[in-house]
């Protein structure tokens, strides 16, 4: 029984072994019969483009698009232009502008002659006043017309506390000359009058106080190319007391003075792009009245000729006193 037992496991032993044999050769039969193409990529999307090895391209010719394109009429360039995939050119080379600022001040306020001299009780003040509430319909037509713009915007005292604060910034940074940061608090129309004729000079410029409180007196909107594109000017007027001097560029005063203060009315036009969502308000120049007096001259210094100053003098001295007169050798 024993050796039957034996027989039996031998048996089976060699049945799996034989098993195994089969499977490996079915298997490596198997394997023996797959076929792998060569160019097959593990990412079947670009499949089409990899399929396409070389792309024969037509390379231009531009000396004869050049000779041709001459003769060529509108409609046949377009065709060739199209066959090629590329846009035709045109004849004009478009330029995108800016406008900034208006050039000039609309319709400019005129002040009242003898402004912060005449008492309002008097005749001609009374006379001033009935004048100026006539004027103030448009002022406050286009005040209006501002608010539709700027929700937010008040007169009194957030306008007149910010104008007054450009005011002293501008005059400040111009003493300074500062000309990179004065672009903000005044338009490119102002700022080339204001840097004007400084150069070579020394500018001390001080704000001392407000003699009355800064009031707006005028207000215009205007439109330039269309209609939407709105300007927005008002006029501030000021009574301030300021200390000014000048001094050349060899340290001699010739305007002003650094201890005298002076009374100084202006009339200064502030303006903004209302319709610029980035849009500042910026001084834009000032209304000076012909009645207003005259400024002083400059004292202005020059080099002395002392040869031309030595024949005037010798010219004024009688022929006899010139024989006597002895002049030093050069």
């Amino acid at each position: 029984m024993y050796r039957s037992i034996q027989t039996a496991c031998i048996g089976l032993n060699k049945f799996h072994r034989l098993n195994d044999t089969v499977k490996n050769i079915l298997t490596i039969g198997f394997m023996d019969q797959m076929r792998w193409r060569s160019n097959k990529h593990y990412k079947p999307e670009f499949k089409k483009l990899r399929s396409q090895k070389v792309l024969k391209v037509t390379l231009p010719d531009f000396e004869d698009d050049a000779k041709d394109s001459d003769d060529f009429s509108p409609e046949k360039l377009r065709t060739r232009y199209k066959e090629k995939g590329i846009q035709p050119t045109r004849p004009w080379v478009e330029r995108s502008t800016f406008i900034n600022n208006t050039g000039s001040i609309i319709e400019p306020y005129v002040p009242p002659e003898g402004d912060g001299k005449i008492s309002p009780i008097s005749t001609a003040g009374a006379k001033q006043k009935i004048e100026l509430l006539k004027k103030k319909k448009d002022t406050w037509q286009a005040i209006r017309q501002i608010r539709q713009n700027e929700e937010e915007f008040e007169l009194y005292p957030e306008f007149i506390t910010k104008a007054q604060d450009i005011y002293i910034k501008a005059h400040s940074l111009l003493a300074n000359k500062d000309k990179k940061n004065l672009l903000q608090y005044v338009t490119e129309k102002a700022y080339v009058e204001m840097v004007h004729n400084i150069d070579n000079k020394t500018l001390h410029w001080s704000f001392i106080k407000s003699v009355e409180p800064p009031r707006v007196v005028h207000a215009r909107v205007t439109d330039i190319i269309t209609k939407d594109n709105l300007f927005a000017q008002i006029t501030v007027r000021f009574h301030t007391q300021q200390t000014l001097s000048v001094f050349d560029r060899f340290g001699r005063i010739i305007f002003g003075s650094d201890v005298v203060a002076k009374d100084v009315l202006e009339y200064v036009v502030y303006e903004k792009h209302i319709v610029n969502q980035y849009g500042i308000w910026r001084i834009h120049g000032k209304i000076i009245p012909d009645w207003m007096p005259p400024k002083e001259p400059v004292k202005i210094t020059n080099l002395i000729n002392l040869e031309h100053e030595t024949e005037t003098a010798l010219e004024a001295i009688p022929d006899e006193a010139k024989s006597k007169i002895i002049l030093p050798d050069a």
